[in-house]
């Protein structure tokens, strides 16, 4: 089976969702904002609004994947469980005194309770004490971590992004979440749908320490016609999104790449954020966004991955020529600043496309959904009263792959 993504919003056959489980339970008070989110959340009623968004997604034909499952179902495939031990379960992680305890939990723990605990968090009493003296483990209290929550993980797309006929696994840029991208490492290296698929990996598909070069899915749109447009944000630094062209051209399978810099302020942590692709020639506009953010045209120069950088004039003109259509609709919905901050909170403009002009997105946003079906976008409206807190929207809580491009 080829897993590609030809578009922004083309017809959506494959996707991953992560099903929030264990670690929304273990987000507190305490450790919320360590964790990258701004309070605790219901989760049950998040899972009940992760269920709905889902089940919409398969009432469209969409196949929807639990990254859960597909972390479980890798963890008991031959070599997966040595492969995380080798890159987590170590002295210099844990201590000499804990590898041998922490090994074994990996391998006697059944893969679908070990998927749960290495997302939801590993507590010092879910392992057997050490034979040996162990400072950490005398240090800890039977509550605390050892494997720190992964919450994140409700956003698969960041850690690893499908454009065109490979994948990005990318270098994450919070302590918080660099541990997700070595689950997804154990799905694509080991799960038979992926392992067996020869995948063509462009980053991060290695140990190397890639800082300050990081890169992040919500960064990443695949506006087709083998265009790239990457936002230089928060957690896309110019060494990742640099690096990341480079094998783009390498491969031969992008043409384009429109490197946008994004505002240095939380509300635009992600080019996402600020605006997706809601049709063929349309974009979900941020209302107060300043189109006159810098941009760069990249293209290839050889076939070794070079490439050459013009500073764009503005930032649409070339999206349009890059897609193949003479202009791009810009829509921004009419609403005051403090609406719009409102709106902006809670994702206004993260759209997930089924197919062109046809769009997954959150009901509270009223404003904005009402302004694009005026203008001929059909809005699913999902609830996401509990999902919206974690501040990303539908684009953000999947990560498409298999998509194809638009007629």
């Amino acid at each position: 089976m080829a897993f590609h993504v030809d578009s922004e919003v083309g017809a959506l056959k494959q996707v991953i969702l992560h099903r929030p489980g264990l670690e929304l339970t273990r987000l507190t008070p305490s450790n919320v904002h360590e964790l990258l989110f701004d309070d605790v959340m219901w989760a049950g009623r998040a899972r009940q609004e992760h269920d709905q968004f889902a089940r919409r997604l398969r009432e469209h034909g969409v196949t929807v994947h639990l990254y859960a499952d597909l972390l479980a179902a890798a963890l008991d495939a031959p070599g997966a469980r040595d492969f995380l031990k080798q890159r987590l379960t170590n002295a210099t992680q844990f201590g000499p005194a804990l590898d041998k305890p922490l090994d074994e939990f990996v391998d006697g723990t059944p893969g679908e309770r070990l998927a749960e605990l290495l997302i939801g968090g590993v507590l010092k009493s879910d392992v057997t004490a050490p034979a040996t003296t162990s400072l950490l483990w005398s240090h800890l209290d039977d509550e605390d971590f050892l494997f720190t929550p992964l919450p994140n993980h409700l956003f698969p797309r960041d850690n690893s992004a499908f454009v065109y006929g490979g994948v990005s696994v990318n270098p994450m840029a919070e302590i918080a979440r660099k541990r997700e991208t070595l689950h997804s490492r154990i799905i694509w290296n080991f799960h038979p749908l992926f392992r067996d698929a020869g995948l063509h990996f462009y980053y991060g598909n290695d140990d190397v320490d890639h800082e300050p070069a990081t890169v992040e899915g919500g960064d990443i749109l695949v506006i087709g016609n083998g265009a790239v447009m990457i936002g230089m944000s928060q957690r896309t630094s110019p060494q990742g999104a640099e690096l990341l062209a480079r094998a783009f051209f390498a491969s031969g399978m992008v043409t384009r790449v429109i490197a946008v810099e994004l505002p240095k302020t939380r509300a635009f942590a992600f080019l996402d954020t600020a605006m997706t692709m809601v049709d063929r020639d349309a974009f979900s506009v941020y209302p107060y966004l300043d189109l006159s953010l810098r941009s760069y045209t990249l293209t290839p120069r050889g076939s070794g991955g070079d490439f050459s950088v013009t500073e764009n004039r503005d930032l649409f003109g070339p999206v349009a020529e890059a897609v193949g259509v003479e202009q791009i609709r810009v829509l921004k919905a009419p609403i005051d600043v403090k609406g719009a901050e409102r709106e902006q909170w809670d994702d206004g403009n993260n759209f997930l496309a089924l197919s062109p002009g046809v769009v997954v997105g959150y009901e509270r946003n009223t404003t904005t959904n009402r302004y694009l079906s005026d203008q001929g976008i059909e809005v699913i409206a999902i609830v996401g009263s509990e999902l919206g807190r974690a501040h990303g929207g539908p684009r953000a809580l999947s990560c498409p792959i298999e998509r194809h491009p638009v007629e």
